[in-house]
């Protein structure tokens, strides 16, 4: 009820019109207008007033949706018989995108999601931490804790996104810098926030091409070419990991999700162990 409201002010009084505030008064043993040991005047039964009947409130009419809550994605069933499928369009699934700056994660991740037949949501990890504006704990000013807890918050929020979209039928590729040599803050941080159907996969490119397209960037973006060095040669800890691995240092864009999609049906019918 709003503030101030007081509900004796809606309970009817003589005449079928609110009272003053107070309750409705009660007839007394005479009813207003009659005689004592008269006859009651027409219509009167004998019983007090009754209060109106309440007004059902109004149907809520803003459209409102229930949604069903996101919880930890489960590992995808593999087709019968163990075979890979021969396409992954139409399955949800939740995909992780690891690679290092300039691998093309992003492009890739987009072209992949705009063409499948289900819904399908691209979320980037690093538009996710630029959320932040005021206080923006850039990674290029040095890796502190402030800029470890801004990407830690940053993955448990797309990890919450995620789940929610893929609860309600929408897939999901996400895309990340994940390094292999911190596996508790990387792949395990996303295995927790994510579940264990998270589909892993590895774009790697040879470093010259990561240092061409890592030219191209602007902004904060845009990695000198020593650390880009650095961070090519910590992703090449991936390889023996068991993650699946594409070397996209050949392919064009839509080439690349081509095989993304060969490599996730592969896959869903024997996940990784990570």
């Amino acid at each position: 009820p709003a503030v101030g409201w007081s509900p004796a002010a809606h309970h009817p009084g003589p005449g079928g019109h609110p009272g003053p505030g107070g309750p409705a008064p009660q007839p007394g043993p005479n009813p207003p207008g009659a005689q004592a040991g008269g006859p009651p005047p027409a219509g009167f039964t004998g019983q007090a007033p009754q209060a109106a009947a309440p007004i059902p409130p109004t149907p809520d009419t803003t459209g409102h949706i229930q949604l069903p809550p996101g919880g930890p994605v489960a590992v995808p069933s593999p087709p019968p018989g163990g075979a890979a499928p021969a396409d992954t369009g139409a399955t949800t699934l939740a995909v992780l995108l690891i690679g290092p700056a300039g691998a093309g994660k992003t492009s890739v991740a987009k072209h992949w999601a705009e063409r499948r037949r289900v819904p399908t949501a691209h979320i980037s990890l690093d538009d996710v931490r630029e959320w932040v504006r005021s206080g923006f704990a850039d990674p290029q000013s040095g890796w502190n804790d402030h800029s470890e807890a801004q990407y830690r918050l940053a993955r448990r929020t797309c990890g919450f996104a995620a789940r929610n979209f893929l609860a309600n039928g929408i897939s999901c590729i996400l895309d990340d810098a994940v390094f292999p040599d911190r596996p508790v803050v990387g792949l395990g941080g996303w295995k927790r926030h994510v579940g264990p159907g998270l589909l892993p996969v590895v774009l790697l490119p040879g470093l010259e091409i990561v240092l061409e397209r890592n030219a191209q960037r602007s902004g904060n973006r845009r990695l000198a070419d020593e650390e880009v060095a650095a961070i090519h040669g910590r992703m090449a800890g991936w390889y023996g990991s068991g993650l699946p691995i594409i070397d996209n240092s050949t392919f064009d864009v839509p080439t690349t999700a081509r095989v993304l999609d060969d490599v996730l049906a592969r896959s869903i019918a024997s996940p990784p162990q990570w």
